[in-house]
Parts: structure tokens; C-alpha cells; sequence
């Protein structure tokens, strides 16, 4: 049994596909007052703020799992969750027909072991279709998601190339986590 720190849907139905136990405590940790530009460096200290906040609030009797994910856009920028729909749009136009790169970091932590893994998953999209972006645009389903993207949803049928995990890009590289978790 772990606890998964986090209000993510996608890593808690990772964990649950991959038929780990978990339960989810969600902690709270303020991105925001992070004043990085690098998409590996943002992503490790934001779970590093995670964990800390977990630690805080749980202690270790429980495992605790603290993952945080961003999308690297093709200009270099860190696509973060949208503010809103104009805001998602522009971030969906940035990666239309371009390569991006989705970066989790994933930090388990017992009282016995301490694991990190910081990984990317790239992936090269076609230019997506005006009336799609418009209707996920409509749907709401960007929100609360890293780069507004949803590669097992609204991009998918975009992709062209892929260099890496799945999970990664959903937030939580369990085939990297999962041999720890048996140990």
C-alpha cells in the first residue's frame, strides 16, 4: 500500500491499471512561487515541494508517491496547466504540427527507501484539425492538465512519432516505479 500524494485522475488510474494499492491523500504545494524555466529543473523541485509537503503532513508509516509533470513546448517554454480557455488554446497552437516534450519527475519515499526518477516522453504531432481543437477546447477537458494536452485523449489521434512511456506522459512512469514497489 502506497500513498499516492496527489488529486491527479490519470496517476491514480495508472496505479490502479497497473494493480498497485494505493490511497490518495492529495497535500497542497504552491508551483506558482517557482521561478524556473527549465522544464527537468521545474518538474524536480515542484515534487520536491510535494514530497516535503507529504512528509509534513503523513510522516512515513505509509509509503508516500509525489509526482509532478509539465509539457516542454517548441519554443523552449514550459507549458504549464492553463488559466483558461484563451490560454489553452495558445498552448495547443504552440504544439500543433510541432514536437514536444512531456517530463514527469516521481519520487517514492518510505522509511526505509527513497526512490526519484526523472523522465520525458517526446512526441511529434500532426497539425490538429480546427473543429477537434474547438470541440476540446469547448469540453473542458484541458483543464487542470500540464500543456492542456491529453495524449491519451484529445491529441492521440494526432500523434505521429513517440520516444518514451505512455505513462510518463500521463504523469507517472509506473513501468519505472512498479520494480520498487515490489521490493
Amino acid at each position: 500500500m502506497i500513498r499516492l500524494c496527489s488529486t491527479s485522475e490519470s496517476r491514480a488510474k495508472l496505479l490502479r491499471d497497473f494493480g498497485i494499492d494505493f490511497i490518495q491523500s492529495p497535500v497542497e504545494f504552491d508551483e506558482e512561487s517557482l521561478q524556473i524555466d527549465d522544464a527537468r529543473k521545474f518538474v524536480y523541485h515542484a515534487s520536491k515541494g510535494k514530497l516535503e509537503a507529504a512528509e509534513a503532513a503523513f510522516g512515513l508509516e505509509i509509503p508516500l508517491l509525489v509526482a509532478d509533470t509539465v509539457v516542454a513546448g517548441p519554443p523552449g517554454e514550459i507549458l504549464r496547466k492553463a488559466k483558461d480557455r484563451a490560454d489553452a488554446e495558445r498552448i495547443l497552437r504552440l504544439q500543433s504540427g510541432s514536437e514536444i516534450a512531456i517530463v514527469s519527475c516521481a519520487h517514492l519515499k518510505s522509511s526505509r527507501r527513497y526512490f526519484l526518477d526523472l523522465s520525458a516522453t517526446h512526441y511529434r504531432f500532426a497539425p490538429f484539425d480546427e473543429e477537434d481543437l474547438q470541440r476540446y477546447l469547448e469540453s473542458g477537458e484541458w483543464q487542470g492538465k500540464a500543456g492542456a494536452c491529453m495524449v491519451e485523449g484529445f491529441c492521440k489521434p494526432y500523434i505521429r512519432e513517440v520516444r518514451g512511456l505512455e505513462s510518463t506522459a500521463m504523469g507517472l512512469q509506473v513501468e519505472i516505479l512498479r520494480p520498487w514497489l515490489e521490493a
